[in-house]
Formats: structure tokens, C-alpha cells, sequence
């Protein structure tokens, strides 16, 4: 049987993406392992970063008895792989215009949208933004045009 995990970014900035990330969750990582891999907890996601540089800077600190397969350990090429936005970070707020602010006074990632509106047989109302590697995260939650919750 399959639980859980998390899902993990691969990065080529692991502090600046660790500090991005601790401020749009609001929160530190939960678990870390020196600057080769951090943890965030969101409720029920486990969303974690891995630094893309870390095995080549310190080959003597990483044990690995497998067959090299450049598909997937190939970390240098991974991290320089152009993103291209299949994958998204989908994450909720009870308050979505009071956290559009939060979000848009810090500054965080690029490419902000304004709160966007679609109904395909449920209204949903939610804003992107991209993160320092090119990752797509998709913020939803209670809005109506108004602004009121």
C-alpha cells in the first residue's frame, strides 16, 4: 500500500528558495539535513527542497550504491532543465484577497496574477505565481468580488 510522502523541488538556490518559501507559508522548515535537504509541513502537505548542488559540492558526505542514472541523478542537468509548468503547487488560505496582499507587498516570486475567477461547474477563485526555480504555485480560497468572505 502507497502513503503519503512529500513532494520535492530541486533547486539551484537552496537558502533563497528555503527563505521564499518560509515566508509565503509562514512558517520554518520541520526537518533538515544540513544544506543537502529541508522539509516544510502545511497541514497535510509535505513539501520539501532539495539543493541541486549539494552531491557535487560534497561527493565525500553522499553514499550512493546504486548505478548512476543521469535521468534521474544527473542534478546539474535537472536544475537546468527549463521549467515548463505541468507541475503545480496548489495551496489553500481562508482569505484570498487578504493573502493576494500579503504575498504581493513581500515581493514573492515572479509573474503575480491578479485573483482570478473560473467556473466549470463550481466557482473557484485563486491567483499564480512563480517561485525562484520556475515552479507554478497556485494559491485558492473563500473570495467573492466584493472581497467579502
Amino acid at each position: 500500500m502507497i502513503t503519503s510522502g512529500s513532494i520535492y523541488l530541486i533547486t539551484k538556490d537552496f537558502e533563497t528558495t528555503l527563505n521564499f518559501y518560509s515566508k509565503l507559508f509562514e512558517r520554518d522548515v520541520i526537518s533538515r539535513n544540513k544544506s543537502r535537504y529541508a522539509i516544510f509541513q502545511i497541514d497535510g502537505l509535505c513539501l520539501a527542497v532539495m539543493n541541486g548542488k549539494f552531491d557535487e559540492l560534497h561527493p565525500d558526505e553522499v553514499t550512493k550504491q546504486e548505478e548512476y542514472c543521469s535521468l534521474y541523478d544527473d542534478m546539474g542537468r535537472i536544475m537546468d532543465n527549463s521549467n515548463c509548468g505541468k507541475a503545480v503547487i496548489n495551496i489553500c488560505t481562508d482569505d484570498l484577497k487578504k493573502e493576494y496582499e500579503r504575498i504581493r507587498l513581500l515581493g514573492l516570486g515572479s509573474d503575480l496574477t491578479e485573483i482570478r475567477y473560473i467556473n466549470a461547474g463550481t466557482p473557484y477563485w485563486y491567483f499564480l505565481l512563480k517561485d525562484l526555480d520556475g515552479n507554478t504555485i497556485e494559491i485558492t480560497g473563500n473570495y467573492n468580488e466584493s472581497g467579502d468572505i
